[in-house]
């Protein structure tokens, strides 16, 4: 593998720009980005983005369509750090739990599992109900992450991008991929210390 290279999932749960913001420090660290989209995603693309599909599509280097399990990111034996399923919906969520893999998606999912990479899921849903929990708790024994996207208010963020940001650049820090933009505790954010 001459390039490091990254799978990113984009599922239909909300938060479509936590997806475009991982393509975008992705690319700004040089990796090579393999794109699939659930079905759902594209409707939530267009109900919470003004961007186009081909404009989503133009951020990645490699692009995938859900059905195409014959695609190489469907095969152990395709290298890659990992993958980013961001936003990760309750039902991606659930059928990685379970072992379904009935699209590109999951079955890229499966793969990353199975060759033991790093799966981080970006999972996007509140409140929890058992059933969730439970999902999380078998996708975490068989070694995936589940980050959901919890704001980091000690950033001092201004706005929803710095908040997307900030999620998405720990996110990609799980892969081994570290970006600037992310701003450090006791690095760059001072930390604060009690007095004896």
């Amino acid at each position: 593998m001459e390039k490091d290279r990254v799978v990113v999932g984009i599922t239909g749960a909300s938060g479509f720009q936590y997806g475009l913001e991982a393509l975008r420090l992705l690319n700004d660290a040089g990796v090579e980005t393999h794109l699939v989209m659930s079905k759902g995603a594209d409707l939530t693309r267009q109900h919470e983005t003004s961007v186009t599909r081909a404009e989503v599509e133009q951020m990645a280097a490699y692009c995938h369509a859900p059905g195409a399990l014959g695609a190489p990111i469907s095969s152990g034996s395709f290298r890659t750090l990992g993958m980013i399923i961001a936003p990760c919906s309750m039902h991606t969520l659930g059928a990685i739990a379970s072992g379904v893999t009935d699209n590109l998606v999951t079955r890229a999912a499966d793969v990353v599992l199975k060759e033991r990479r790093r799966l981080v899921l970006m999972a996007r849903e509140t409140p929890l109900h058992l059933g969730h929990l439970r999902n999380m708790q078998a996708v975490t024994e068989y070694g995936a992450i589940v980050f959901p996207p919890v704001p980091a208010i000690y950033a001092g963020p201004k706005t929803t991008d710095d908040i997307i940001r900030h999620s998405v650049a720990r996110a990609i820090g799980l892969l081994g991929i570290h970006t600037q933009e992310l701003p450090r505790w006791g690095e760059t954010v001072p930390a604060l210390t009690l007095e004896k």
